[in-house]
C-alpha cells in the first residue's frame, strides 16, 4: 500500500514537473523567435534599477532589487529580462499543482488545474513581461499553501512561515493586504480562530509589518507618494470603471468558460461537508472580491491571483462528479482547454504581429486600449512593445543636430516613465543626453537644480511649450509601426530659455497615475 502511494504521488510530481517545464518552454520559445520587443513598463522597470531605493511612486521595491540583482549578473538585453518571468511562472504553475495536491487532487485534479489556469489570458500576459504582477501570482499562491499547511497540521510556527512570505508579498505589491485580510477573516469565522489565542498569528503579522516596512518609510519621507498614486489613477484613468466593467473584464481575462472550473471551487469551499475544514481559504477569495468592488474603480486582474484557489477547488469538484457520473469523461474541461488555447495568442506573443492581426480579425475582434485609451490594430498591452528603439533613434538624430559644446548641457523632456525609459536604456545604442521626466518616480528622480541651455521635447503642442520656454522650434517628427496611438506621430521639438522656472515646470506637470 505504502509502495503504490509512493508511485502515486511520484507520477503526480513527475507529471506536474513536466506541464511547469513545457510552460517555461513555451516561453523561451516566443521570446527567442516572436518577441514584439521591450515593453514600455520593462524599460520603467530598469530604469528604476538605476534608482536604487527602498521604494517607488507605483509599485513597492522588492521586484526592482530582484531585476538589478539579475541585470547585474546577466545584463538587459530581451532575451535575458524575458527569462525572469517565464521562470517565475512556471514555478507558480507548479505550486498551484502543489496546492492541489495538498488540498486532497489526485493525478487529474492537478493536470485540470494547472493546464485551465496556465492558459488564463490574465496569467498569460502577466507572465511575458517583466513586472510585479508576475511574482504576485507566486506570493498568493505560495501564502495559500502554507496557510493550509497550518489548517491541516496545526503547526502553529508555520505562521512564522506565513509572515515572511506575506511580507515579501507585500514588497512585491501591496495588493497583498487583500490577502491578509483574507487569511484574518479566514481565520476569524472558522475553527481557525482558535490560534488567535495563541501568539503565532501575532508575531508574524509582526514579521509581514517588518519585512514590508522599508516601504512605509519610504512613503513617509515622500508624503505617502503611492497612495496619491492610487487615488489619481483611481480618478483619472480608471475613473470609468464600475463593478459591471469589473465582473465583464473578469471573466474575459480568466477565459468565459473557465467559470466551468472555479465556480466549483467556491462549491467545494464553501459547501462541499468533506472540505469544511478548509473554508478559510475560501475568504481569501471573499474578502478580495468583497473589496474590490467597495473600490468600485477597480480592474479585473486585481482578483486574479485569487483565483489560483479557486481553480484547485473546482477541479477537485470536477474529479469527484466525473466519478459519479462516468459518461462526462472530464468533458466540461474540453472547452475551457480550447478556448485557452484560441485566446493564448491574443495574451501573449506566440504569433509574429502580421499572423497576429490576421487572426486577430479571424475571431472578429476589435482591439481596446482600456484605461479610456482608443487603439487602431493592437492590444494596449501588445502596442505597448513597439516603437521604442525608433523613438530614440529620432531623438538622437535630432539631439546630433545640436552644435557639439551645446550638447553637453542639453536634456530630454519626455511626457511619460516610457519614453523616458527608452532614452536611458538606448544610451548605450545611441548618442543621447540625459532625460527628465515628471511622471511617477521620474518626478523625484528630476533634479530641477540643474539648468540645461536646450530642452529637446518628445510630443505635445508648439503653443503649449511656448508657455514655459523663450523659444521652440520643431526639429523631428517620429512614426513607427504597431505603437501604442498617443505614442505615435510626434512632433520633436528643441526649445530654449526659461519663461517659467524648472521648479515650476516639475510642480505644475507633476503626474502620478
Amino acid at each position: 500500500m505504502k509502495n503504490q502511494i509512493r508511485n502515486t504521488n511520484e507520477e503526480i510530481f513527475s507529471i506536474l514537473l513536466l506541464i511547469s517545464l513545457v510552460n517555461l518552454l513555451l516561453y523561451f520559445l516566443s521570446v527567442s523567435f516572436i518577441n514584439y520587443g521591450i515593453s514600455g513598463d520593462e524599460l520603467y522597470y530598469i530604469a528604476c534599477t538605476n534608482h536604487l531605493d527602498f521604494g517607488y511612486v507605483d509599485n513597492p521595491p522588492l521586484s526592482i532589487w530582484i531585476l538589478a540583482l539579475w541585470k547585474f549578473l546577466f545584463g538587459d538585453s530581451l532575451f535575458v529580462i524575458r527569462i525572469l518571468p517565464a521562470i517565475v511562472s512556471s514555478a507558480t504553475v507548479f505550486m498551484i499543482g502543489l496546492f492541489t495536491v495538498k488540498l486532497g487532487g489526485g493525478k487529474n485534479a492537478v493536470i485540470i488545474t494547472t493546464l485551465t489556469f496556465m492558459l488564463t489570458p490574465v496569467f498569460l500576459s502577466a507572465s511575458t513581461i517583466y513586472s510585479m504582477d508576475v511574482f504576485d501570482f507566486f506570493f498568493w499562491i505560495l501564502s495559500a499553501y502554507i496557510y493550509l499547511g497550518i489548517i491541516q497540521s496545526e503547526n502553529r510556527q508555520l505562521w512564522y512561515t506565513l509572515g515572511v512570505v506575506i511580507g515579501f508579498g507585500l514588497l512585491n505589491k501591496t495588493s497583498m493586504l487583500w490577502l491578509g485580510a483574507g487569511i484574518l477573516a479566514g481565520t476569524v469565522f472558522t475553527p481557525m480562530r482558535e490560534d488567535l489565542r495563541t501568539k503565532y498569528p501575532y508575531i508574524a503579522a509582526g514579521i509581514a509589518v517588518l519585512i514590508f516596512s522599508p516601504y512605509i518609510i519610504w512613503n513617509l519621507v515622500h508624503d505617502f507618494a503611492h497612495i496619491e498614486f492610487i487615488k489619481s489613477a483611481a480618478s483619472g484613468r480608471y475613473g470609468d470603471l464600475s463593478p459591471v466593467s469589473f465582473v465583464f473584464d473578469l471573466f474575459l481575462i480568466l477565459n468565459p468558460v473557465s467559470v466551468i472550473v472555479w465556480l466549483p471551487g467556491l462549491l467545494f469551499y464553501f459547501f462541499e461537508k468533506n472540505a469544511r475544514q478548509y473554508r478559510a481559504l475560501g475568504y481569501i477569495w471573499l474578502v478580495t472580491l468583497s473589496v474590490l468592488f467597495i473600490e468600485w474603480h477597480s480592474k479585473g486582474e486585481y482578483i486574479a491571483p485569487a483565483f489560483q484557489v479557486l481553480f484547485a477547488g473546482g477541479a477537485i469538484m470536477i474529479v469527484k462528479w466525473n466519478a459519479r457520473l462516468r459518461r462526462l469523461k472530464y468533458a466540461l474541461v474540453i472547452p475551457v482547454v480550447v478556448l485557452g488555447i484560441l485566446l493564448a495568442p491574443l495574451a501573449h506573443p506566440f504569433l509574429p504581429v502580421d499572423k497576429f492581426i490576421g487572426y486577430q480579425s479571424l475571431l472578429g475582434l476589435k482591439t481596446s486600449g482600456g484605461e479610456n485609451r482608443r487603439l487602431d490594430r493592437l492590444s494596449m498591452f501588445c502596442a505597448n512593445m513597439f516603437g521604442w528603439n525608433d523613438l530614440a533613434r529620432k531623438v538622437s538624430e535630432v539631439y546630433l543636430t545640436i552644435p557639439e559644446e551645446i550638447r553637453k548641457n542639453t536634456i530630454v523632456y519626455c511626457r511619460n516613465s516610457g519614453e523616458a525609459g527608452a532614452i536611458e536604456y538606448y544610451k548605450s545604442k545611441y548618442k543621447l543626453p540625459d532625460v527628465v521626466s515628471p511622471h511617477n518616480s521620474y518626478w523625484y528622480w528630476w533634479n530641477e537644480q540643474r539648468r540645461p541651455d536646450t530642452i529637446i521635447i518628445i510630443g505635445g503642442k508648439l503653443e503649449d511649450h511656448l508657455e514655459s520656454f523663450d523659444s521652440v522650434e520643431v526639429a523631428g517628427y517620429y512614426k513607427t509601426k504597431y505603437a501604442v496611438p498617443y505614442e505615435n506621430n510626434l512632433l520633436i521639438f528643441i526649445a530654449r530659455g526659461f519663461k517659467k522656472s524648472p521648479e515650476a515646470i516639475k510642480r505644475d506637470d507633476k503626474i502620478f497615475i
